[in-house]
């Protein structure tokens, strides 16, 4: 993700989160952490054409990674979009030597906990009225470690179609949810420090 894809992020953050949605100043905060040796940071956007279908954020702290969101263009859903963001995520949090990933996720969305348990997320615990202003709990969930992540299922959530705007494979079509927004999301409250859950949580998005 770069900023000039932010125009069409927004467009489908407001789609998909029309009640908790990230600012533009959010995104624009998340990317100054992207770059350059001291990035704590990985955000990724699919494509289909001119048209994006998708994005996905990645944060690290003390080698701790948060699933700050994951998002995917409702015509996207079904079709796998959604685990090849999540692969992309997992990847990034193995070369930024996490030991652990976490994120958030909405308690009535039984569609995003089943795509993380696919790939060996956990429940661990609740937070209640996390996603606001619906006062609906997050579930939290932890991979131990992304590095040993299953090979048949990252083989099988491996890229296809849908690219990155820089290229490399992605896959956002199922929303996660990030936030408390649809998709399949896990979007942080505060992505500017997820050990404090923002108003979005990390629900994944979408």
């Amino acid at each position: 993700m770069r900023w000039w894809d932010l125009e069409r992020v927004m467009e489908l953050e407001e789609e998909l989160f029309p009640e908790d949605a990230w600012s533009r100043g959010m995104f624009w905060s998340e990317l100054a952490h992207a770059r350059g040796g001291d990035a704590t940071r990985h955000y990724v956007v699919a494509e289909d054409g001119p048209r994006l279908v998708g994005y996905a954020g990645l944060a690290v702290v003390d080698r701790t990674g948060d699933v700050q969101t994951i998002a995917a263009s409702r015509d996207q859903w079904g079709t796998g979009l959604g685990a090849r963001l999540l692969t992309d995520l997992l990847t990034a949090a193995t070369a930024f030597e996490c030991r652990e990933v976490l994120l958030e996720v909405r308690v009535d969305n039984a569609r995003a906990q089943r795509l993380y348990e696919r790939f060996g997320f956990e429940p661990i615990g609740i937070r209640k009225g996390y996603y606001q202003p619906g006062n609906v709990d997050a579930l939290v969930m932890r991979l131990a470690d992304p590095a040993t992540a299953s090979a048949a299922t990252v083989s099988a959530a491996t890229v296809s179609a849908a690219t990155t705007a820089n290229g490399e494979p992605g896959e956002p079509g199922e929303s996660i949810e990030p936030t408390a927004n649809t998709a399949s999301t896990a979007h942080t409250a505060n992505p500017a420090n997820p050990a404090t859950p923002s108003v979005q949580g990390t629900e994944t998005h979408g």
